[in-house]
């Protein structure tokens, strides 16, 4: 088998309250990116924005935009333009009242390939996500894009080992994961590292049980009351990180993956070989109670 390698760039950046302002900044970054030779880019969570789930307002609403839809349709003629694909998390407007944390996959041909609609909501305090968010319903998905077959998840969804797993299965050669995640400005630096240290483990254990990199590109910069923590990462396929980029700056990083490597580190640590498939029903419980 002749190898497989595909440059993944991470856009890494601060955002503003000017919609129009991030995306022209984004688009800016894409071509950075392409120019230093990425062939698929992934954007952060809900960059067209500044982070409005960190209050319920109904004003917020007014963000929310069909997909596909402008946006898109101004990606994708930058993805044919520069010849990369393009994964962009936006806030989706389904239907009056009907709205859904959403990531559009742009071929690198411009074509729009179809979205993953966020599955995992978090509602807690400065992640008020329950109040504008209604949870996903297109299921796991994958997208075979012209570079790699890629799966994407949504910034919550890292946490549950069950939706890598499922998109792993599907046949995802690369799973990327766009978030929005930080540290409130009053916590102290021993809790900030703990919570950094276990949001890349989760992920990078993602990586070792399904034999595929993980790219996770995360927000930077202070919003409210707090400080995003970018730190986003690639590892290869057996959870080495072998990048990561500032916990403050904005950055713009091209990393080459092998896409060849999955198969060799599965062989030889054949997890899923040995998954015991007639065992695992009780995962579909919310908790098993002993009586």
């Amino acid at each position: 088998m002749s190898d497989r390698n595909v440059n993944v760039g991470l856009v890494q950046m601060s955002c503003t309250a000017d919609t129009d302002e991030n995306l022209k900044k984004a688009i800016q970054k894409i071509r950075t990116a392409a120019g230093n030779g990425a062939q698929i880019v992934c954007l952060q969570e809900l960059f067209r924005s500044l982070y409005f789930c960190d209050v319920e307002n109904y004003d917020n609403f007014k963000l929310a935009e069909s997909i596909p839809g402008p946006a898109t349709e101004e990606l994708g003629k930058v993805a044919k333009e520069e010849g990369v694909v393009i994964i962009a998390s936006l806030f989706e407007k389904r239907a009056e009242g009907l709205y859904h944390n959403t990531t559009a996959v742009i071929d690198a041909d411009g074509t729009y390939l179809g979205k993953y609609r966020k599955m995992h909501i978090p509602d807690d305090p400065g992640y008020y996500e329950k109040f504008y968010f209604t949870p996903g319903d297109l299921g796991y998905k994958v997208f075979k894009t012209r570079f790699a077959t890629i799966g994407v998840l949504i910034c919550w969804d890292q946490w549950y080992p069950e939706a890598a797993r499922i998109t792993s299965l599907m046949g995802a050669e690369l799973l990327f994961y766009p978030t929005a995640i930080g540290w409130h400005k009053d916590q102290d630096d021993p809790t900030n590292d703990e919570q950094y240290q276990a949001w890349q483990t989760i992920q990078r254990s993602h990586s070792v049980a399904n034999g595929v990199p993980v790219i996770s590109v995360n927000r930077v910069g202070s919003e409210g009351d707090m400080n995003f923590w970018g730190g986003s990462f690639v590892t290869n396929s057996f959870g080495r990180v072998v990048f990561k980029a500032s916990h403050t700056e904005e950055e713009i990083h091209v990393q080459e993956v092998s896409l060849t490597k999955s198969n060799e580190y599965r062989t030889h640590w054949p997890f899923l070989r040995d998954r015991r498939i007639d065992s695992y029903n009780p995962i579909t419980k919310r908790f098993i109670d002993e009586d």
